[in-house]
């Protein structure tokens, strides 16, 4: 079989199995290094030992339902090309949000420092660094794996101040930094636990349950964070989160409830849905 004949009867596997034909496209360019033109033209050659690896990896996405990102290990998040393995959640579109949350909401020319908390990829961290030159930015991952894939993702990428990564749960590793932080940002586990299993096979069978399960109600983590960011950000420091969809009036409750916050606001992605909760230490 040429790579002619496997890539049409490919579009077809795609099309009975419910994935867009883009994601065959991603595979054949991501593995080859190949222009997008060649294969749209179809004038793209592959010999017979790169057809057998394809299909070997097609084959993976339409039986196991592993997720092309994996498959080729890289995916794109705003302006950013990142290395991702099983070790870390694939970083979502909406994620990015985030990052302009931040520009929206302070001074991107100031000395600051921001700490990523959860960082897994390491996308929010080195989104941010990008953006505030000046500031000093902290990454903490409680696994391992993830903070390797950080760590050499943030190796590829111009920084003007490194960014410090740190290996444990939460702000715990950042004791000396009590009182100093100017802003917390995070993307943590936030579904609850009975519904993790219930999620698409790509996520629930292929990405990492310590990123996902939020606990019985899937606030569990946030409300740590709620918790705990007084003690580490300045007054007037930035408490910023994604949530899961339905969770933003609970999380603007507990941040009222807890007295330290104000400010607090709720922050919709592209889709309408309040996926981000913000407040400002008091």
């Amino acid at each position: 079989m040429n790579f002619g004949q496997w890539y049409r009867r490919s579009e077809v596997e795609a099309k009975s199995h419910n994935i867009s034909g883009a994601e065959l496209d991603w595979l054949v360019l991501g593995m080859t290094g190949a222009e997008r033109l060649h294969l749209k033209l179809g004038t793209l050659e592959l010999d017979q030992s790169q057809v057998v690896k394809l299909d070997q990896m097609w084959q993976q996405r339409i039986i196991a339902k592993t997720p092309i990102q994996y498959l080729i290990g890289k995916t794109h998040w705003r302006n950013l090309e990142l290395v991702v393995n099983a070790d870390v959640l694939i970083p979502r579109p909406e994620t990015e949000i985030l990052i302009d949350l931040v520009l929206d909401q302070s001074d991107p020319n100031s000395a600051a420092i921001w700490v990523d908390l959860g960082t897994g990829s390491g996308a929010i961290a080195i989104g941010l660094a990008l953006e505030l030159k000046n500031s000093q930015v902290y990454a903490v991952d409680y696994s391992h794996g993830a903070l390797a894939i950080a760590q050499r993702n943030a190796d590829k990428y111009p920084l003007e101040i490194p960014i410090q990564f740190y290996q444990g749960f939460w702000f715990e590793p950042l004791d000396h930094l009590k009182s100093q932080i100017t802003g917390m940002i995070s993307n943590p586990p936030y579904i609850p636990t009975v519904e993790v299993k219930q999620l698409e096979p790509e996520v629930c069978n292929h990405e990492p349950h310590l990123a996902l399960d939020g606990g019985t109600d899937g606030l569990d983590c946030i409300r740590y964070l709620i918790q705990t960011a007084p003690e580490y950000l300045i007054r007037g420091g930035h408490w910023l989160i994604e949530v899961m969809a339905g969770q933003a009036q609970t999380v603007r409750s507990l941040l009222e409830i807890n007295g330290n916050y104000q400010n607090i606001q709720i922050h919709l992605d592209h889709n309408g849905i309040e996926r981000f909760v913000s407040a400002l230490k008091i």
